[in-house]
C-alpha cells in the first residue's frame, strides 16, 4: 500500500550519488576506514551490474 517503484534511471542515479558521496567522505579520511571501504566496494559491484563506467567519478 502505497509503495512507490523506483525506475531503473532513478534506481541508476541513486547508486552514482551513493557513490559519489561515499568518495567524498573518502576523501577527506585520514585513516582506513574498513567499513567505508567495504561500503565503496559494494556499491561499486552495483554500479557495474547497470553497466555504469564510474572510472571518471572518481577522484
Amino acid at each position: 500500500m502505497g509503495e512507490e517503484i523506483l525506475t531503473l534511471e532513478e534506481q541508476k542515479q541513486i547508486l552514482i550519488d551513493a557513490y559519489i558521496n561515499l568518495m567524498r567522505i573518502k576523501k577527506v579520511q585520514k585513516e582506513v576506514n574498513e567499513e567505508l571501504e567495504y561500503q565503496i566496494k559494494t556499491t561499486k559491484v552495483k554500479l557495474s551490474t547497470f553497466g555504469i563506467d564510474i572510472s571518471e567519478l572518481e577522484f
